[in-house]
């Protein structure tokens, strides 16, 4: 194999990068990058980078780190289609790339608000470094933040607008924060936390209209009611970004289809990230997650097709939050309706949620307590299943139990 093109500008584009040359990959390796930015850290993008107006956007490699090991970088010219039987590759600016193995780290895409409109001066979604400078300057302007969304995105840029000083208003449609991600029990946590912060929460709100005038909202009706807006955030989800990929014809369901080894539906062409949908061995079933962890270790087992070594993926998914004081961590995933037991922190505030299946552990979810999610990311890769009492008990550390 020599050509190796790759689609992406995120974690799982630069992780694959890294570990083919840090293999000793002795191919070409094209980075094409829709964005005009090298690949950059994008956790911080809705927290750190947004409390310091001098905030630089953060390399996850610098420059030098390619071009040294002679990959061929790209960028602001973003790949337009795929002719599977030449194995090419057309940019927009015309530009077509030959490959021998093309790869697709498209990610995702902002969720829009149904029929509001597109070019609303103070209406933002979060997705990438220019969302990010747009709403830095835009929280510096607006007295008041009102924020549609309880998950991750959306609790993060409200916790650190609450920290800047704004009003902060979220609205969640769903009965509790973080419905689809965590325990009732860390949802509750999360939301007295972000209350005793001073942020105003509406659970169970019904969006139902924007309404804008010369071009920015002034209000939103939520159940009925209408509330003014200053500065309108919208985090209410993602969608893989499989434009690409459809057009191509391979098989997408909720993300672009790859078995265990990243191959998609068509010889040659391979898939990692968040746009993907995979098969997830402790379950049995197929999944799609959006995580810096997954998308480097899905990079990394490509490599080692790549290079040479089938190991197929079967990561321990692990995921984190910041939300200004609060930290939640969690390891592992948490089928419905699994059996849950608290183990107190070493602090005030801190604890972890562990999650039984079948009486085995399965997931546990950290709040201010980091040392308890390092130690359980090792008990459930291991597939350890020391004794409740034990587990439960503050005063044994996780870690004696490995």
């Amino acid at each position: 194999m020599q050509k190796v093109v790759i689609v992406g500008g995120g974690h799982a584009a630069a992780q694959l990068c890294a570990s083919l040359i840090e293999g000793g990959f002795p191919g070409s390796v094209t980075l094409v990058c829709e964005e005009a930015s090298l690949p950059y850290h994008r956790p911080p993008l809705s927290k750190t980078y947004l409390k310091d107006p001098d905030a630089p956007v953060q390399l996850l490699r610098p420059e030098a780190a390619y071009a040294d090991a002679g990959v061929q970088i790209l960028l602001a010219d973003p790949a337009v289609g795929i002719d599977r039987d030449a194995r090419r590759l057309t940019l927009a600016s015309g530009k077509q790339l030959d490959y021998d193995a093309l790869v697709l780290a498209t990610g995702t895409r902002a969720r829009r608000l149904p029929d509001a409109p597109e070019d609303l001066q103070n209406l933002i979604y979060l997705r990438n470094a220019g969302d990010a400078a747009r709403l830095r300057a835009a929280i510096a302007a607006s007295p008041s933040v009102t924020v549609v969304g309880g998950g991750f995105i959306g609790l993060e840029i409200a916790a650190t607008a609450g920290a800047l000083g704004r009003t902060v208003t979220v609205f969640e449609s769903a009965p509790r924060l973080l419905s689809r991600s965590v325990s009732p029990e860390a949802s509750g946590h999360v939301a007295r936390v972000l209350h005793e912060s001073g942020v105003a929460l509406h659970l169970s709100s019904d969006l139902q209209q924007v309404r804008a005038e010369d071009g920015r909202v002034r209000s939103i009706v939520v159940n009925g009611e209408e509330h003014p807006v200053d500065l309108l955030v919208a985090g209410i989800g993602a969608v893989p970004e499989t434009a690409l990929a459809q057009a191509a014809g391979l098989e997408c369901v909720n993300g672009i289809v790859v078995d265990a080894l990243m191959q998609t539906s068509a010889p040659g062409i391979y898939a990692i990230g968040d746009c993907t949908s995979f098969p997830y061995a402790r379950w049995g079933k197929t999944l799609r997650l959006e995580s810096v962890q997954n998308a480097n270790d899905q990079a990394r087992t490509l490599a080692g097709v790549l290079l040479g070594t089938k190991t197929p993926y079967h990561s321990l998914p692990w995921f984190w939050s910041d939300q200004g004081a609060l930290r939640l961590q969690i390891a592992g995933l948490a089928p419905p309706d699994t059996e849950r037991l608290l183990r107190p922190g070493a602090k005030p505030g801190s604890f972890s949620i562990l999650h039984f299946a079948d009486g085995h552990l399965v997931c546990v979810e950290s709040i201010n307590a980091p040392m308890d999610h390092l130690a359980a990311r090792k008990l459930l890769e291991l597939g350890l299943n020391p004794p409740r009492e034990a587990l439960t008990d503050p005063a044994v550390p996780l870690k004696s139990h490995y």
